[in-house]
Formats: C-alpha cells, sequence, structure tokens
C-alpha cells in the first residue's frame, strides 16, 4: 500500500482547516445536501464530504457509510488533496498504490473512487467531495465535470464559514472566530488538565506607520505580523487579529515558564524579516500573558480582559521608561 504524501504547505493547510472550527460537528443540512444530489446523480453507494486532518481523515457528511473517520494512512482523500482536479481510481483492486489498502481489502470494499479536493479562501486543499462504488467503473469528461461543480458548491459552504470567522486582511481568525475556538481548546485544557496561556499583542506607535507610510504600508505591517505568528507558532497554537493592531494567541500545552522566551524569538524573527525586506520601519509591540486557571477564569473573555490589562500596564512601563 502506498501511503499519502504530505502537501508542501501542511502547517498552513492545517491551520486553515481547524479555523473552520467544523471538525468532529454534527451532520449539517447545506453538506449532507450535496452528498445526497452526488450519491443519486452518479448511481454510487458512498458520497461523502471528507476533511483531512493531522492523523486522520473525518467526515463532515457521510452519505451511504456508518463510520464518521478513518486513520490518514489509508485514506484516499489524502492522495487526492495532493492533485490539481479530480482525483481518480476506476478499479482499486488492480491498482498497485490500493490494492492492499485495508478499505479495499475490507470494509466498505471500495474498487472504485473519485475526489474533487475542496480549498479554502487562500488555496489550501482541506478535504475532497467523493464518490464511492464498491464496483470498478470509468467516470468520462461529463462525470468530472459534474462533480467539479458539485465540489464547488461545497467549498462555497466552507468559504463562508470562513468569512464569518476569518478576518479579511490577514486572513486568520478574527474575534469571532477566536472565541469559537477558544472555548473548545480550554474546555480539552480543563478535562486533560494542559496548561494554556493567553497572550495579548498591541502594536506599539502603530499610527505612526500609516501616518508617515500611508494606510496600504499599513495593512501590509499588518499581514507581516500575521504571517510570522503563522510562521512562529504550533498547528496546534491559536491565534488572531480581535482588532485594529491588537492580535491574541492562546497556546496549548506548553510550560507557562517557556512562553517569556517564545516572545523573545518571535520578536527576534519579526525583526528579521522585516530587516530582509529593507523596510524603512519596525514593527514593536506589548504584550501582556495570562495562565489559565479553571477555577479563576470561567470563560475566555475573563482571560483576554485580564491579559489586555497586563499588556496595557507593560505599554505604560515602556512608555515611562522611555520618557
Amino acid at each position: 500500500m502506498q501511503e499519502p504524501g504530505i502537501p508542501v504547505d501542511e502547517q498552513e493547510r492545517l491551520s486553515q482547516l481547524r479555523s473552520l472550527a467544523i471538525l468532529d460537528t454534527p451532520p449539517e443540512e447545506r453538506f449532507d445536501r450535496v452528498t445526497r444530489m452526488a450519491r443519486r446523480l452518479f448511481g454510487v453507494p458512498i458520497a461523502l464530504v471528507s476533511l483531512v486532518d493531522e492523523n486522520r481523515q473525518w467526515f463532515k457528511s457521510g452519505i451511504g457509510l456508518d463510520i464518521k473517520e478513518t486513520e490518514r494512512r489509508v485514506s484516499f482523500c489524502a492522495h487526492a488533496i495532493l492533485k490539481k482536479g479530480v482525483f481518480i481510481i476506476e478499479n482499486a483492486e488492480q491498482d498497485e498504490r490500493f490494492c492492499d489498502n485495508p478499505l479495499v481489502t475490507g470494509d466498505p470494499h471500495i474498487r472504485f473512487y473519485a475526489g474533487h479536493p475542496l480549498y479554502t479562501l487562500s488555496g489550501q486543499p482541506v478535504g475532497t467531495l467523493c464518490i464511492l462504488d464498491r464496483e470498478p467503473r470509468t467516470f468520462e469528461e461529463e462525470d468530472i465535470n459534474m462533480l467539479s461543480d458539485l465540489a464547488g458548491m461545497v467549498e462555497r459552504e466552507i468559504m463562508a464559514v470562513q468569512l464569518a470567522i476569518s478576518d479579511d486582511l490577514t486572513r486568520i481568525s478574527n474575534r469571532r472566530g477566536f472565541l469559537a475556538l477558544s472555548k473548545y481548546s480550554l474546555e480539552i485544557c480543563r478535562r486533560q488538565l494542559f496548561p494554556a496561556t493567553l497572550i495579548f499583542f498591541d502594536l506599539d506607535n502603530f499610527k505612526v506607520v500609516n501616518d508617515t507610510y500611508g494606510h496600504a504600508e499599513g495593512d501590509h505591517a499588518l499581514k507581516l505580523f500575521a504571517e510570522q505568528m503563522r510562521e512562529s507558532f504550533r498547528t496546534s497554537d491559536l491565534f488572531a487579529r480581535i482588532g485594529g493592531d491588537e492580535f491574541v494567541a492562546l497556546l496549548t500545552n506548553i510550560d507557562p515558564k517557556e512562553i517569556v522566551a517564545l516572545i523573545e524569538r518571535f520578536d527576534s524573527d519579526l525583526k528579521a524579516k522585516l530587516t530582509g525586506l529593507a523596510l524603512p520601519y519596525t514593527i514593536d509591540f506589548s504584550y501582556g500573558s495570562v495562565s489559565y486557571e479553571p477555577l479563576k477564569h470561567s470563560s475566555i473573555e475573563d482571560m483576554l480582559h485580564e491579559a489586555d490589562k497586563a499588556m496595557y500596564a507593560r505599554k505604560v512601563s515602556k512608555s515611562q521608561s522611555s520618557d
């Protein structure tokens, strides 16, 4: 069996997938409607909206299949997201990549597979719309076009989700998206007794960048800051732009004692990025951090308020020391 490769933009892909906050959520009619259409139009027993997570594929919609997920290493869809257009296996039993795959030799006894990647607004493939049959079959050009059209319907729903929870400029989570995702993360930390730290960032003297170099350059600076957050933080971390020049990050399962060193590395890497781009300004920031205490913090909003106060105190201290 040939296991699927890993996309070159895997970290960003996983970040985009998880920012959607639809993994492990109940079925939704807007997705089930499309898989019902696909099964009827193509006359197949199984149609899926499959999302490829780090170590599994999970089915947001599954018509004709009882299970909700499989291992990623046996996933046909994990192969499909590596390709452009429709990925087709007309007879898996005669395909050396899949002939000994447990999904072929055992339930659901896949013989035919066709899957179209589903892309986010920024172009990452997070999963597929796919159809499966227990008998070999051919797939003509008209079939390919029809499956592509149906996949476009699913993509529009995914993008609608993304637009509601993403910041238009930086393409990271907005305040609404962060609040929704962080509640889930804190609940896991509470149950598993994992540590969590919230960091509140506020850019220093950002108005000067806008006033001196124009708002287009100010937008560029915000996007660079968000880009550095993607590069510096793990895919399991949550980060967002929650205001004009305000950003937050929720770091889970990391020793709070390591936070200061982590932020110092983030600051150093950010400045190196700006130097490499030969920009005429730097991006400085103040931050406040707070460690999650389940008995003290009843919600993520409590932590945001406390971290904001800590950030403001640090900003005032920096201002006074520079006078």
